[in-house]
């Protein structure tokens, strides 16, 4: 079977994290640090917290934003349920914007007219996330301009992209955005296992992010009320959450972080492949546009003519991984409770019901994209 994704994994990744646990510290050393610094290196942000998933990273950004009760979250419905999950931690409501069938994300003349309308009836969101899908960057400029008069916080979710890059510019250097949230889950663009971070040029919000991360506690002076105990001395002064990451992660992280161009060169190659291989078939393929790179976490297609269901067990009969990303999150039971419905958000429902996730991944070799390529030819012409 060739799955649709795998994480690449070397001696030196190896040898990187027996080196840690040969160390003193396992968790919190001088590692975390070290990738945090070398993300910041990577992307152009100021500052980066690592965490022990993208999952936490939202949710803390959430925090870190002031999402609160009695505000309101928007998002997209074409992604994990994470993407939203993360405004109802914080006891928000959460509301979505359609997706352009063509990027499969924000949809940003949707987002105006909800802009518009929001502001008449006065419920305009505390926070926008939006969501790079399969690795390419949504529209920031434009989305900045449409939403700066509304003192919305502008949150990327770049869990699928990083490596590409927007206007000239790494996604995640938060030219645009707040915050920026990445995910080093295994089938990413590179993988500490489990863990995530967050992006942010805002000292205040790097502030807030490390106190909703790590217990709510610090050593700063400057942060704590009265006089120091001692050199052991901490105190609590944020309700926050066991978030972090450990240096056993972090240290797979820094040495992953040094291949990620040639993954995503790699990745880059196998899409290309997959668009002239593929243009013949009864196919919608993924794209991008002059001012964008993706990269490609994922390669989408979207069956025009063949039954979904019945096109994914032969691919899987044939040995081909093939998935489905994603379930529209407003379709999912919990969120039906809270009012949505199907039919919401056409776009995104069209694209779930014909898409397919085809394999892609930095180690799959010619052999496995050529054997891909042919079942398709066979399956659907």
């Amino acid at each position: 079977m060739i799955p649709y994704g795998l994480h690449t994994i070397d001696d030196a990744d190896v040898e990187s994290v027996i080196e840690v646990l040969r160390n003193q510290f396992l968790t919190q050393g001088t590692v975390v640090p070290k990738f945090e610094q070398a993300l910041c290196d990577y992307t152009g942000a100021k500052y980066a917290v690592a965490v022990n998933s993208a999952t936490s990273g939202l949710h803390i950004a959430c925090l870190a934003a002031g999402v609160g009760r009695g505000d309101v979250v928007w998002t997209v419905p074409n992604s994990f349920v994470a993407s939203a999950n993360c405004a109802r931690f914080c006891g928000a409501d959460v509301d979505f914007v359609d997706i352009n069938a063509a990027t499969r994300n924000i949809d940003v003349t949707a987002l105006a007219e909800k802009l518009l309308l929001a502001a008449e009836q006065n419920k305009l969101p505390k926070a926008l996330i939006v969501v790079h899908f399969a690795g390419l960057s949504c529209d920031m400029q434009t989305i900045h301009k449409l939403i700066s008069a509304y003192n919305i916080v502008l949150i990327e979710d770049a869990a699928h992209a990083l490596g590409g890059d927007y206007l000239g510019r790494k996604i995640g250097c938060c030219q645009y955005s707040a915050m920026t949230v990445l995910s080093f889950h295994p089938v990413k663009s590179i993988t500490t296992a489990e863990g995530g971070a967050v992006l942010t040029n805002n000292s205040a919000y790097f502030t807030k992010l490390q106190l909703f991360a790590k217990h709510g506690v610090t050593r700063d002076p400057a942060l704590m009320q009265g006089e120091s105990d001692g050199p052991w001395y901490y105190q609590q002064v944020e309700l926050g959450y066991n978030y972090r990451l450990s240096d056993l992660h972090a240290a797979l992280g820094i040495t992953q972080l040094q291949k990620l161009d040639q993954f995503v060169a790699k990745r880059r190659l196998l899409a290309q492949r997959y668009k002239q291989q593929l243009a013949n078939l009864p196919l919608t393929l993924s794209c991008e546009d002059s001012y964008q790179h993706s990269a490609w976490h994922l390669y989408m297609v979207e069956l025009k003519h063949h039954d979904r269901l019945h096109t994914y067990k032969r691919l899987h009969e044939l040995g081909i991984g093939v998935n489905v990303h994603y379930i529209p999150i407003h379709l999912q039971p919990y969120y039906q409770t809270l009012g949505f419905k199907a039919g919401d958000f056409p776009v995104a429902e069209h694209f779930y019901q014909h898409a397919l996730t085809l394999p892609l991944f930095p180690s799959m070799t010619q052999e496995q994209q050529n054997k891909v390529i042919a079942v398709l030819h066979e399956v659907l012409s």
